[in-house]
């Protein structure tokens, strides 16, 4: 096949496999973006991934469909194998660092070797059509060979303490720099041989991922997991990669806290910043790269602190300083040994002056030393109520939003919860009618954890008697009052266009009427996109209140999700309006 037919039947098999029951079709679209086709032939298809982690999730949880859809299209069994070329990883452009901020000493700075991972992709591409057994065998050697080619990690010392402020044990530790992509394969686990081989008959049905294996579960948060770190080798909580429900809104801020758990100490995402809104899922990334690193680089030491408790550790060490002077000094030694430290909700920290101070010395010695950190907090850097050069340094590195999620990728966080819950139960199939998630999905705000209590909620109320026979009428009455700001059958276009006027300030004579001027018209689109949004109303009834027609509701609604993917303030500005109205 040539590079045209190759490509044309790789988006067959992506469109395929979102047709088959039980698979969500943003997390496909999302992790199949990651795959390239790189050659085929009848029976054999070559893939190439940009990470392992991508890699090694496709082939536990996606091979199976993918050969089955090879299957179907061509109508003979497939054998599908999935290499590594890290070359086609996108990467994300670096923020400006601040012109005070410390140089990194050359000293400590993580050393890249050159990496032949697009030379051997290469190489094994141009042979795989001709020979795929020469090709299974050329993909393993040249991952095996990148891991031989990386460079000896130096002895360091790392300290085995428990608690901040109790005396620390120092211990050699082999560490190794945390630099790279080439160093972190050889330090992970063997990477996975190919799930079959030529020959083998096309893969049964789908199964979806089990949520405890770990599943596809929803973009659920905060679990109010805290406390000390676990020892590195284990998994801390159950938030990981695997079980994020990626849409359009959070999908950046996933690939690059992935990048980051991949190779902790990326220059241009040091730090990493995640923020949003409460309940969107910024903990539970920062608890998948701890599990991440915990379970392939033990070697490396993460500390993971909400910012209430890494306030409470400092107030602690202050107050026993009288009576032990080496309290403050084994505080600080705790978090400046980390390898990564992980923050958490540093939104908390406004006003707290002296906690602040001592974050800033952890943070820039860590940074400067290449060692990674991640914050995340409920709002962007800019709007912290704290000193400017917090807010620049904070800034300094990767700065990535998470939005409310979008009404398809909810839909896919109830289904994903349905799942979650049958394997927890083990009680057998709930099978929630299509309408009914729907209309959880359509009634819910942005709170995910509001939605996945919603879920629970209907399950109870079906295994109480309804069953199956549970209707829209009756979801819509379970969860009136449940979500933040009250039942959303309440709410009508005059509720939207009277918010709308008050936040731009513009008369409803002007919103209904013929005046084109620029606050006017972007008021107007803006009114309209929300009908079109929490009301899900027809475009021809929507233009009966504007007083437009079909083409233009439709042309306004484009015009305000275009704005909304290419302009953060945008998204800002709606997610403003949306909680104003959620509070009506």
């Amino acid at each position: 096949m040539n590079t045209e037919e190759i490509n044309q039947l790789w988006a067959e098999v992506c469109s395929r496999v979102k047709s088959y029951e039980g698979i969500i079709g943003p997390q496909v679209d999302a992790l199949f973006s990651q795959l390239f086709p790189q050659a085929a032939s009848d029976g054999f298809m070559m893939l190439t991934a940009n990470t392992e982690f991508i890699k090694n999730f496709i082939e536990r949880h996606y091979i199976d469909c993918i050969k089955r859809a090879l299957e179907e299209i061509r109508g003979v069994p497939f054998d599908v194998l999935i290499g590594i070329d890290e070359s086609q990883a996108p990467a994300p452009q670096a923020a400006p660092a601040p012109a005070a901020a410390p140089a990194m000493p050359t000293a400590t700075a993580p050393v890249t070797a050159p990496s032949p991972a697009p030379q051997t992709a290469a190489q094994t591409t141009a042979t795989a059509a001709a020979d795929p057994v020469a090709a299974q065998q050329a993909v393993p050697a040249a991952v095996a060979m990148r891991a031989t080619e990386a460079p000896t990690a130096a002895p360091a010392q790392t300290t085995e303490q428990p608690n901040p402020g109790q005396p620390a044990t120092p211990t050699p530790v082999p560490i190794t720099a945390p630099a790279t992509a080439t160093e972190q394969q050889a330090t992970a686990a063997p990477v996975a041989a190919p799930a079959s081989a030529p020959g083998q008959q096309a893969a049964p049905t789908p199964v979806a991922p089990n949520p405890e294996d770990p599943a596809l579960q929803a973009i659920s948060t905060d679990s109010g997991e805290t406390g000390q770190p676990a020892p590195n080798n284990s998994v801390t909580s159950t938030l990981t990669f695997e079980n994020f429900v990626i849409g359009d809104s959070n999908r950046m801020a996933y690939s690059m806290a992935v990048s980051v758990a991949e190779t902790p100490g990326k220059p241009h995402l040091n730090p990493l910043f995640i923020y949003g809104r409460s309940g969107l899922g910024k903990t539970h990334l920062l608890r998948a790269i701890q599990n991440y690193i915990n379970s392939n680089m033990p070697n490396l030491q993460v500390v993971y602190k909400d910012s209430n408790e890494l306030l409470e550790d400092y107030m602690d060490a202050s107050a026993a300083h009288d009576t032990e002077k080496s309290s403050y000094k084994n505080f600080k030694m705790y978090y400046e040994e980390a390898d990564v430290l992980l923050v958490d909700d540093v939104q908390q920290l406004q006003g707290k002056k002296q906690t602040l101070d001592i974050m800033f010395q952890i943070f820039n010695k860590l940074t400067s030393q290449g060692k990674q950190v991640v914050l995340s907090a409920d709002r962007a850097p800019k709007n912290i109520d704290i000193d400017e050069r917090y807010k620049t340094r904070f800034n300094s590195g990767g700065t990535f939003d998470i939005q409310p999620p979008e009404i398809e990728t909810k839909l896919s966080i109830v289904k994903s919860f349905i799942r979650e819950y049958e394997d927890m139960e083990q009680s057998g199939p709930i099978n929630m009618p299509e309408d009914v998630q729907i209309c959880i999905a359509e009634s819910s705000g942005s709170n995910i954890r509001e939605l996945k209590s919603a879920v629970t909620n209907v399950i109870v109320k079906m295994k109480c008697g309804e069953g199956s026979d549970i209707t829209v009428a009756d979801v819509r009455k379970l969860l009136e009052n449940h979500f933040s700001g009250g039942p959303s059958k309440r709410l009508t276009a005059d509720d939207i266009l009277k918010v709308t006027e008050d936040f731009f300030k513009v008369s409803h004579t002007d919103i209904v009427g013929k005046k084109r001027t620029r606050n006017i018209a972007h008021a107007r689109q803006t009114a309209i996109y929300l009908c079109r949004q929490l009301l899900d109303i027809p475009y021809g009834d929507i233009g009966k209140k504007f007083n437009r027609d079909h083409s233009t509701i439709m042309y306004s609604v484009g015009n305000i999700e275009a704005k909304m993917k290419e302009n953060r303030v945008a998204r800002e500005e709606m997610e403003a309006l949306r909680q104003i109205i959620r509070e009506l």
